[in-house]
Formats: structure tokens, C-alpha cells, sequence
């Protein structure tokens, strides 16, 4: 089928009074409809089995919080690369066990606020909050909240223009609707998430208003954080998910160049069903993984607990409980296992040493006096693709 651009352009003046050309999306759905094919139909199939199977990932894990605490920091570490930070996901882990490095403080705030961000949503959601466009603008406070963009109107639509790519309007990749459009645009998108005009699949909805969004891009920092964030908080209300376990960005980061080049397609060329496609996919994908991670600690939390067991003495009591802590708080001092497990300092530390001995655990360098210990398979397996992207 033969779409054109999916909006208009207008014609805006900039402040340096050059005249460019800004895009205004038409609402959605898109006209004409997607069309459906055998082939994208199943794919929709195949991704909404495969987040079926990571909804169900409780049943895999004996304690289904733990995995949700570190994956939400995973996302968050992913989320925030794509926009630029460098911190890792074991800074963030330093960083909220009261040792983070200096350096990179900035960053690691950035990230730290997406968890806040994510919990909040969730949060008001879960009470029966609608996913509106003020708990949008709560969410995007929260995102910006003393961190860098933070005076660019954290919680407000942007009342000046924005772009993405080149150093001005005029230069630019993509120019998103002039600021006087944004409520009419948003006001639209809001509707389409409440199945008005039309209902419309959850899986095809949250792949359309990603784009919707983004195209949009309302706020003057923030949208590509935020934008991501809507997806797992629609699948979460629409009942696709209990728990927020679904977070696209490694997809997207390790695919960054097809992900803008599509958005672009759709806007200029309507390609949206090559956009379903790769989203789909990305879903798919990305649930799977979800999946074999767990199993992956399921597997390494029986085998190092075996291995604890089998160490002779009547500490392995202790210690298989300092192990169960280690799977809540993967980067711990001697003095934090000491309070958390209720056992004496020397006892933490003898722990700790065991465990070390075992391969279990292994010291970080050191930040100031104290010494961190870190559950080290444990954190590689969740640390994998959070490598920061080169500057």
C-alpha cells in the first residue's frame, strides 16, 4: 500500500529569523489502516506469546521482587546511555549503597530519577490513575528533577521550539510540531490511548503512540527517556503485564540507526508497517532474553547456595544468608551486611572473606575507607549491554 507523509508541514520563522519547515502529525490511527498481513499478523502472535511467557516469569523465580528491583535499574541505565550518560549499571548500584564515584555523579542522578520516575507511573497507576497527559507531565518532572535539563520546564509542555539532530531548527534531522500545537497533538494522543476513535489492539497501540510520541517530542528534554517509559506503563495498565519486566531500550540502543531511520520513514514516507515489524520484534525479542536471564540466576543462585553448602563448619548458615542478601543489594560493605542480616561485624566479614574464597563475590576498588564487596556473576549477567555508548 502507498502512504504519503503521515502529517503536515508548516512553516515556522526561529528566533535568528531563519525559516524552516516543522512537522505536525495527523492523529491516529493512521489513515489509511495498517494493513494486517499474514505475515505482521504473525509476528503480533509471536510477540504477544512471548510476553505472555515473561508474565509469567514469578513462577520462575523464588523471589520475583528481587529480579524486578535490578531489572528496573538495568532499564534505567539503558534508557539514559541512549540520551547520552555514561554511567554503568554497577555505578547506580554504588551510587544507592552511599559510594558512588565522583565523576560521574550528574549521570548517575539522571538514571537514579528514571527509577523514581518508573515507580511513581507505576505508583498512580496502580491506585487507578489514568495514563493521562498529567501523569505524562508528573512522570517528566520527576526525570528532570536536578539534573541537567532541569530548566528546561520540567513537568510543562515546551513553550519554545524544539529539534533533533544539527545545531539548529534549520539544519536539523527532524523538527517536531511548533509549541502552540502541542496541546491539540497530546490532547489527540491521549484519546488514541483510551481506544477513542477506535479500539485498537494493545500491542499495534503501543507501537503507533511510541512514534506518536516521539514525533511529537513535547517536552523541551526528556522525550526519548519518557517515551520509552510509556510503553512498559501501557502494557502495564492495559493488564499485558503485572509487573514492569518488559523495557526495550537495549533493543533499541543496539539498533539505534534502524530505530531513527524508521521513525523518520514513518513520518515521510507513512511506513508504518515496517515499523510494526521491527517494534514487534523488538518485543519478542526483548521478552525472551527477559527469560533467559531469570533462568540464568535461578541457575546461579542454586549453584552458588550448593556450593556454600557443601563448605564444612557451622558459619554456612551465616553465610548462605549473607548469599540471600547479596541477590537483594549485589554491591554491599562489611558494616551494611552487618545491619541488614543481623549479625556481628565479625561475622559479616568472615562471611564475606568465605564467599570471596568461594568465587562468589569479589572486592571493588576501593572508594574512600570502606570496602565493597560485589556479587560478581550475578552482576555480569544483569550488566550485560550496559556498556556505555562512546562518546
Amino acid at each position: 500500500m502507498q502512504r504519503e507523509r503521515t502529517g503536515k508541514t508548516v512553516t515556522i520563522s526561529t528566533a535568528g529569523g531563519e525559516h524552516c519547515k516543522a512537522f505536525i502529525p495527523d492523529p491516529l490511527p493512521p489513515d489509511p489502516p495498517l494493513n494486517v498481513d499474514t505475515a505482521l499478523q504473525e509476528q503480533i502472535e509471536a510477540a504477544s506469546f512471548a510476553l505472555g511467557r515473561l508474565d509469567s516469569i514469578s513462577t520462575l523465580l523464588p523471589d520475583s521482587s528481587m529480579f524486578l528491583y535490578m531489572y528496573v535499574r538495568k532499564e534505567a541505565v539503558l534508557s539514559s546511555q541512549i540520551e547520552g550518560t555514561q554511567a554503568s549499571l554497577s555505578d547506580l548500584l554504588r551510587h544507592e549503597s552511599k559510594a558512588a564515584p565522583g565523576g560521574l555523579v550528574d549521570d548517575i542522578n539522571e538514571v537514579s530519577n528514571y527509577v523514581s520516575a518508573m515507580s511513581h507511573g507505576l505508583e498512580r497507576l496502580r491506585s487507578g490513575f489514568p495514563l493521562s497527559l498529567r501523569l505524562m507531565r508528573e512522570i517528566h518532572e520527576i526525570l528532570l528533577r536536578d539534573v541537567r535539563g532541569g530548566e528546561k520546564q520540567p513537568g510543562e509542555f515546551r513553550r519554545s521550539q524544539n529539534w533533533i539532530g544539527g545545531s539548529r531548527p534549520g539544519n536539523a534531522i527532524y523538527v517536531p510540531p511548533p509549541p502552540e500545537n502541542i496541546t491539540e497533538c497530546m490532547g489527540q494522543l491521549e484519546r488514541f490511548l483510551h481506544n477513542d476513535p477506535v479500539r485498537t489492539p494493545l500491542l499495534i497501540k503501543a507501537a503507533l503512540s511510541h512514534v506518536q510520541f516521539e514525533s511529537i517530542h513535547p517536552f523541551l528534554d526528556g522525550n526519548g527517556r519518557l517515551g520509552r517509559l510509556l510503553i512498559t506503563l501501557l502494557l502495564c495498565v492495559e493488564g499485558a503485564l503485572r509487573d514492569p519486566t518488559l523495557y526495550l531500550s537495549l533493543y533499541l540502543k543496539s539498533n539505534r540507526k534502524e530505530y531513527y531511520e524508521l521513525l523518520q520513514n514513518v513520518r515521510a514516507k507513512g511506513e508504518w508497517e515496517e515499523w510494526m515489524t521491527f517494534f514487534l520484534r523488538g518485543i519478542e525479542d526483548t521478552s525472551t532474553q527477559a527469560v533467559q536471564t531469570a533462568r540464568q540466576l535461578v541457575d546461579l543462585f542454586d549453584a552458588d547456595r550448593r556450593k556454600i553448602e557443601d563448605m564444612a563448619g557451622r558459619s554456612a548458615g551465616s553465610v548462605v544468608r549473607i548469599h540471600y542478601l547479596l541477590q537483594q543489594s549485589p554491591i554491599v560493605t562489611i558494616p551494611q551486611v552487618a545491619e541488614r542480616a543481623s549479625v556481628s561485624f565479625p561475622t559479616a566479614g568472615s562471611a564475606l572473606r568465605k564467599l570471596e574464597k568461594l568465587g562468589i563475590v569479589a572486592q571493588l576498588p576501593k572508594i574512600g575507607r570502606a570496602r565493597q564487596f560485589y556479587y560478581a556473576q550475578y552482576l555480569k549477567i544483569l550488566s550485560e549491554g550496559t556498556e556505555p555508548i562512546p562518546k
